[in-house]
């Protein structure tokens, strides 16, 4: 009898690590395939070539990018090269970036920035929140954009311990603001036990000078968050999840499941157009290929647009997808007029001429 029990527990111990790898071989993307989808005309972005994991627009067209993240388990093509943000002019015939002076006193050396936002004041001052990953921790700084001087003004670095693994934010005020923690554990080594188990332990954290708190859970693997324009929702991109969480705001900040949108791709960085309310989202595919660095078959990268995702009926639209020839491991896509920005965690950066084929967004 004992024999046969220890059978029957090994064959249902089998089962489920079977059933776990094949859920999390199809979060991974490893049996998927896409078709090329193109726009419009796309065109590489000038002095972009490490990274532009995430980018925002300011209202009068100047893009703020982050670039140069070095993150565990991603490739990077500049490990030994600090992180920047990136200024990118997008009413110039053809875009370039150029990199932004950062104000004396802030550890340059040790800059690795990841998610961003701004928050833009009723005196017109820009703030720019970043979170930053200096010695493998979380932190998130806050800066002054100085517009005519191209440069960036430290005023602030806030830690905590409920920011363990920030990993994208959005600001509510020049020192207040929504956070995705995109790991439980702390230790890089307990993260790959997450996945395996497939636990949905990450949050969402508010954080004001007055007080930090959890205010959302149940996230696979939080990533982008970004706001309504009516500032009534909250949107949490999770990646392993292949999902966009719809969260009501409550006046006390905490926030309220919604609904959850499956896309069936790997959601990355999220941004919302102030004029229609459509969610734009850089993607990964076959995310697999994110941790398994090869350049003979390079990370994917899409972009998918979400109308009316508050409607008993959003549509899902993929606007953008390449092999990796062009662009790889696209994070973040955002519209400004007739451009298309895509950027990406450690490659190049592009801008899709829209309406080279009459396309209005």
């Amino acid at each position: 009898m004992a024999l046969v029990g220890s059978l029957a527990f090994s064959a249902l111990l089998l089962a489920l690590l079977t059933y776990r790898l094949i859920s999390l071989c199809n979060k991974m993307g490893v049996f998927k395939e896409v078709d090329q989808i193109e726009p419009g005309s796309c065109h590489l972005i000038e002095g972009i070539n490490y990274g532009s994991e995430d980018i925002t627009v300011l209202p009068g067209g100047l893009a703020l990018v982050s670039s140069g993240l070095k993150y565990p388990h991603i490739h990077s093509f500049a490990p030994d090269k600090p992180g920047q943000i990136l200024l990118v002019n997008l009413n110039e015939p053809v875009l370039r970036a150029i990199e932004l002076r950062l104000s004396r006193g802030f550890d340059v050396d040790s800059f690795n920035p990841h998610g961003i936002s701004t928050y833009i004041h009723k005196d017109n001052t820009v703030y720019l929140f970043v979170v930053n990953h200096p010695q493998h921790t979380s932190t998130v700084e806050i800066f002054k954009f100085e517009e005519e001087q191209n440069s960036l003004t430290h005023l602030k670095t806030i830690r905590h311990e409920l920011l363990h693994s920030v990993n994208d934010i959005v600001a509510l005020g020049p020192d207040s603001f929504y956070a995705t923690n995109d790991h439980y554990f702390s230790h890089d080594s307990l993260t790959f036990v997450e996945l395996t188990l497939d636990l949905y332990w990450c949050n969402v954290i508010y954080y004001s000078p007055a007080e930090v708190k959890e205010v959302a859970t149940g996230f696979n693997f939080a990533n982008g968050i970004n706001l309504s324009p009516d500032g009534k929702h909250v949107f949490v991109a999770d990646v392993m999840d292949q999902s966009i969480h719809v969260m009501q705001v409550n006046p006390n900040k905490t926030l309220t499941r919604v609904k959850v949108l499956n896309v069936g791709t790997g959601v990355d960085n999220i941004e919302v157009d102030s004029k229609t309310g459509d969610v734009w989202v850089g993607c990964h595919p076959v995310a697999w290929k994110l941790i398994s660095y090869n350049p003979e078959k390079p990370a994917l990268s899409e972009v998918i647009r979400v109308q009316n995702i508050l409607s008993n009926e959003p549509k899902v639209t993929q606007v953008y997808v390449n092999n990796g020839s062009v662009l790889q491991g696209s994070s973040v896509a955002t519209v400004y007029e007739d451009k298309l920005l895509i950027g990406t965690i450690f490659h190049k950066a592009v801008y899709c001429e829209l309406r080279d084929r009459g396309i209005h967004f």
